[in-house]
């Protein structure tokens, strides 16, 4: 049996499913990495909102994909850009849930992080306004028990004059911090609005206040997390890093040697790639904890070519094809999003999509996803 999808050049071409998923196993904690899966949120789709409306969020299936990773041995980096963050999901919803699913994790014995922002500026800001907004959300992440990563902040970057002022704001919330943090440099390819971070659009000059920040406060800094799709720069900071400062891969591009690492060190991850690819990843690094870098590699690096194609240009709508695959994936009754995200791709990239994923064995019930993607390809008039 064959499906017709529709190629990039207006046509339909055959493909045939995968009548098998991949088999994984599950279960036990890993040993040389340590791995968060960024995950998504799954919209209310009874709700009556709008793109400009508060986010209605399924809170039930919601926390049932958190303990679907964390069944696998992922931890979760809850409250990111993967869960729409200022693209969907305000201050309000995101506090509600980091509450949530940090008692979640708390009640399995599952791993969490949770992002520390400033989104609920809405307006112009001081830089006294970006700290103690900062400071609001450090405290409610702390409260719940979960770790903190500081994310970048879009206001930060539209009012800081210069590197001195990144290393004001975050000096003091390092200061405050009571555990260590994850610090989190998202690229403008993710946001545009953190165009020139650290106080410099030079990478070089901007690196370095970014290391100014952790080696002030090494003990502060449990890690950080690197998302510049840049390889090479991603390793030569993790070489310059204090002592027992990690580095997290945020890297979609190319997760899988910087994982296995070099002679010189390796990287951990913190992934929103690793929301559809969980299960996979975790049987990939299960690999590698027994010594096994070319059987991790031969298990990850075929996910490249879906990560990458989810992650294109404009790459901040890469968490559109995130919930579509968890919709095919059978993880959520429906393909709806907060702010109505789920038309951010075109068909012809959801069909990449499930014929990369269906290729890879990601889902659970291939019968479930090929009928699923008939019915959205009938939805846009495509009869097979």
């Amino acid at each position: 049996m064959t499906i017709q999808l529709p190629d990039f050049k207006g046509g339909l071409r055959s493909y045939e499913p995968r009548p098998e998923p991949l088999a994984v196993t599950s279960g036990t904690p890993f040993t040389s990495r340590t791995v968060f899966s960024a995950a998504h949120v799954v919209a209310d789709p009874f709700a009556d909102t709008s793109p400009d409306s508060a986010a209605a969020v399924d809170w039930d299936a919601t926390l049932a994909f958190r303990r679907h990773l964390w069944s696998h041995g992922l931890g979760v980096a809850e409250a990111m850009d993967t869960a729409q963050r200022g693209m969907g999901l305000d201050w309000a919803g995101a506090a509600e849930l980091i509450r949530r699913s940090a008692a979640e994790a708390k009640a399995v014995g599952g791993r969490i992080a949770c992002g520390v922002g400033t989104d609920q500026l809405t307006g112009p800001a001081s830089l006294a306004d970006v700290q103690a907004a900062y400071e609001e959300q450090l405290a409610l992440v702390e409260a719940s028990g979960a770790q903190a990563i500081l994310m970048a902040s879009r206001a930060l970057a539209a009012v800081a004059k210069g590197p001195e002022d990144y290393l004001e704001v975050y000096g003091h919330l390092l200061r405050q911090a009571t555990e260590p943090v994850v610090l989190h440099w998202l690229g403008p390819m993710f946001d545009p609005a953190l165009e020139g971070y650290w106080g410099s659009s030079d990478l070089d000059a901007a690196t370095d206040t970014f290391l100014e920040v952790i080696a002030a406060h090494p003990d502060k800094v449990d890690g950080i997390k690197v998302s510049l799709l840049e390889a090479q720069r991603e390793i030569d900071i993790r070489r310059r890093l204090p002592q027992g400062v990690r580095c997290y891969t945020g890297d979609d591009f190319n997760y899988p040697e910087l994982i296995a690492g070099d002679d010189q060190g390796f990287s951990h991850a913190l992934l929103g790639i690793f929301d559809p690819l969980g299960p996979l990843a975790a049987e990939a690094v299960r690999v590698l904890d027994t010594g096994n870098t070319a059987g991790f590699r031969e298990l990850l690096d075929p996910t490249v070519e879906l990560s990458r194609h989810l992650f294109q240009t404009p790459t901040r709508f890469y968490k559109t094809g995130v919930v579509f695959l968890a919709w095919l994936a059978g993880h959520q009754a429906h393909f709806t999003m907060v702010g109505g995200l789920q038309s951010a791709r075109s068909l012809p990239h959801f069909a990449r999509a499930y014929e990369l994923a269906d290729g890879l064995g990601l889902f659970p019930d291939p019968k479930l996803a090929e009928e699923r993607m008939k019915n959205l390809l009938a939805l846009y008039g495509v009869t097979q």
